[in-house]
C-alpha cells in the first residue's frame, strides 16, 4: 500500500522534473560560432520548439502532473469501493477491480465509442496473450526452438482505435470549452463589472468561479429613488454549467420580481416559491438579500440560510448578520423573516460565499471563518478594490497549490467617513 511519505517524495521528484525541465526549455544565448539551422530545417526547428516550449512553466508541468492527475483519478474511480475489494482473494480482487474499472470509464462514453473501446480493450488482450503464448518447432536435427509471437497487429489495432476515440473526445471538449467561454462572458455580463458609488455608499465585487463558470451570484440592484439599493449574494449548489444556469434563472427571477414592486420578505417568497416550482428537488439556493439606505447606512435583510456576512465596526468589533431564514427552493410557502443593521461612518460590511470559507489546503484543513475574520482585521484600512484580490490570494496561499473545488465570490459594502 502506497504511504503518505511516498507520495510526499514523488510530489517532490515531479517539482524537481518540472524545474529541471523549465531550465532546460529557456531561451539560452547561443554562441556566435554555432552553426545554426539554415533554410526549411531551421524553420521546422524553431517551430518544434516553440511548439513544445511556449508558455511552458515549472508551475504548470506540477499542476499537470500533480493536481490534473489525481483529479483524474477521482472523476474515474469515485463510483468504485477499493476498500470492499480488499478482504477478498488475490484471484477474485484483481479481476473484479478490473472489470469496474473497465466499467467505469466504458460509461463515460457514448454507447457507439463504449463499444469501440470495448474492441479495443478486447483487442489488446488478444495481442497480449498472442505475445504470451509461444510455439515449439523441432528441426531434423533434433534441435528444439522456442518461438514467441508478437501480436504487434493486434496491438495496433488497439492503439489505433484508443487514437481515434481521444481525437473524438479532444473535439468535443474543445467544442465544449469554446460555448463555456461564450457562457463565462454572458454570465459575467448578468453580474455587476463596476464599483457602485452612491451618496456614502461605496459598494465593491468579485467573483472566482472554481471552473469557467459557475454558480456564485451577486448583484447591486437600484430600487426607487437613487438613494435606495438592493445588495445581493447567493450561492447555487453545485458549480459547473448546471450551477451556471441557475444562476442566471435566479438573477432574471429576483430583478423580475424586484420590478414588479415585490419588497423584502414579500419578494424573498415569491422567489421561494418560484424556484421551488422551476428548478430540480436537488437544488437550493443560499441568499443574502438587503435593502440599503445610501443616506444613512440603514440595512434591512434577509439571510436565507446563507453564509453570515460580517460587519465590520469602526472600532474594531464584528458583527454577524446570521441566518433569519432557511435556504430557498426546498419548501413551498415558507415564511421568511428580516432584521435591521445600520452601517456607520467607517464601518464597512463584508458578504462572501462558502468557496472563500471551506477551501481547504493540502492537510485538508479548512480556510475558515476565523482566518477570514483575521484577515480581514488585518486588512481593514485596505482600500475595497485591493481588499477583495488580496483576500482570493491569501486564500489561494492557504491552498499551498490544491485548486479549490467552488466557486468564491466577495462583496465589500463600505460607509464612507
Amino acid at each position: 500500500m502506497v504511504s503518505k511519505s511516498d507520495l510526499t517524495n514523488l510530489g517532490q521528484r515531479l517539482a524537481d522534473f518540472a524545474s529541471r525541465f523549465e531550465e532546460k526549455t529557456a531561451p539560452k544565448a547561443q554562441p556566435r560560432h554555432e552553426a545554426k539551422p539554415s533554410g526549411a530545417m531551421e524553420t521546422i526547428v524553431r517551430s518544434l520548439r516553440d511548439l513544445f516550449t511556449r508558455d511552458v512553466t515549472r508551475e504548470g508541468l506540477r499542476e499537470m502532473l500533480h493536481h490534473d492527475a489525481r483529479d483524474t483519478y477521482r472523476f474515474f474511480m469515485r463510483e468504485i469501493d477499493f476498500a470492499a475489494l480488499r478482504p477478498l482473494p488475490w484471484h477474485t480482487r484483481y479481476p473484479k477491480m478490473a472489470w469496474q474499472v473497465f466499467t467505469a470509464l466504458a460509461f463515460r462514453l457514448s454507447p457507439p465509442r463504449r463499444i469501440a473501446f470495448a474492441v479495443s480493450i478486447f483487442a489488446f488482450l488478444i495481442g497480449l496473450i498472442q505475445h504470451m503464448s509461444f510455439s515449439v518447432q523441432v528441426e531434423e536435427s533434433g534441435r528444439v526452438l522456442v518461438r514467441g509471437n508478437s501480436g504487434a497487429g493486434w496491438w495496433l489495432i488497439a492503439f489505433l482505435i484508443l487514437f481515434f476515440l481521444l481525437l473524438l473526445e479532444l473535439r468535443d471538449k474543445l467544442d465544449l470549452k469554446a460555448d463555456l467561454n461564450i457562457a463565462r462572458e454572458i454570465q459575467f455580463g448578468l453580474v455587476p463589472s463596476q464599483p457602485f458609488q452612491e451618496n456614502a455608499i461605496s459598494i465593491h465585487c468579485q467573483m472566482r468561479p472554481a471552473n469557467t463558470v459557475g454558480g456564485d451570484y451577486y448583484d447591486v440592484i437600484e430600487l426607487e429613488g437613487k438613494s435606495r439599493v438592493a445588495i445581493v449574494v447567493g450561492d447555487v449548489a453545485g458549480k459547473g454549467m448546471p450551477a451556471a444556469l441557475l444562476m442566471a434563472l435566479l438573477q432574471g427571477s429576483l430583478r423580475t420580481l424586484i420590478t414588479a414592486g415585490f419588497r423584502g420578505v414579500d419578494l424573498i417568497g415569491k422567489l421561494n416559491d418560484y424556484l421551488y416550482t422551476s428548478t430540480p428537488q436537488n437544488s437550493l439556493v443560499t441568499l443574502f438579500f438587503a435593502e440599503l439606505d445610501t443616506r444613512d447606512g440603514h440595512l434591512s435583510y434577509v439571510n436565507a440560510g446563507h453564509n453570515p456576512p460580517f460587519l465590520l465596526r469602526a472600532n474594531h468589533t464584528v458583527e454577524r448578520l446570521s441566518s433569519t431564514s432557511l435556504v430557498l427552493g426546498v419548501m413551498k410557502d415558507l415564511r421568511f423573516e428580516s432584521s435591521e443593521a445600520g452601517l456607520e461612518p467607517g464601518d464597512g460590511l463584508v458578504l462572501y460565499t462558502d468557496g472563500i470559507s471551506e477551501a481547504f489546503n493540502e492537510k485538508e484543513e479548512e480556510y475558515g471563518e476565523e482566518r477570514l475574520v483575521s484577515f480581514l482585521q488585518r486588512h481593514k484600512t485596505l482600500a475595497p478594490a485591493q481588499l477583495i484580490p488580496e483576500l482570493f490570494s491569501d486564500v489561494l496561499t492557504f491552498c499551498n497549490g490544491v485548486k479549490p473545488t467552488d466557486d468564491m465570490t466577495a462583496m465589500v459594502v463600505n460607509r464612507i467617513v
